[in-house]
């Protein structure tokens, strides 16, 4: 299989002094930057996916802030493809299938941010456009939410929602398992 990392929403806005950040965003993205130094070394392609928000009064990822940049432990490369999005799935109304089909890649290894929201909307959209999909679980991160009034630690969100995409949707590991899967 011809595979790529698919690094999503690793942006300034979610970590400390962000305007919506996670719980223990370095972490995922210490684990995003040891996946993207295995790809880089092996020369096989990393793809970057950079949520803008175009409303006008948008509470975080606002085009010309900096809060949309991607996180500078794990910024592309030159060479390595950005790909804007809008919505919370990677694919709606961006050209991502088509370069990854372009390029021959038909498995995606997948982390960044959030597990609850854009990382499970890309990887089930990835997985119903045919994509075999694998998850960096230690490199994903969330927030905590609450839901009728109950608080629900982000610790619960981003377990739950890997135990839902585990299977159906995706094969989710740690970040160490990757390297010997790939090597």
């Amino acid at each position: 299989m011809n595979s790529a990392l698919l690094c999503v929403d690793l942006q300034n806005d979610y970590f400390p002094g962000g305007r919506a950040e996670l719980v223990q965003p370095e972490l995922a993205a210490q684990q995003a930057k040891l996946a993207i130094d295995f790809f880089r070394a092996k020369q096989w392609p990393v793809f970057h996916v950079r949520h803008i928000n175009n409303n006008i009064n948008a509470a975080f990822f606002a085009s010309a802030g900096p809060g949309s940049e991607i996180y500078q432990l794990v910024a592309p490369l030159a060479a390595e493809a950005v790909i804007v999005k809008h919505k919370p799935n990677s694919f709606y109304e961006t050209d991502l299938a088509e370069r990854l089909r372009a390029g021959g890649i038909d498995s995606l290894i997948i982390c960044g941010m959030m597990s609850h929201m854009c990382i499970d909307s890309t990887v089930r959209a990835a997985r119903e456009l045919g994509f075999s999909v694998t998850v960096l679980q230690d490199a994903c991160a969330t927030r905590n939410l609450t839901w009728q009034g109950e608080a629900i630690s982000a610790a619960v969100v981003h377990a739950v929602f890997m135990a839902a995409l585990q299977g159906s949707f995706a094969r989710v590991i740690q970040t160490q398992e990757l390297f010997s899967l790939l090597s």
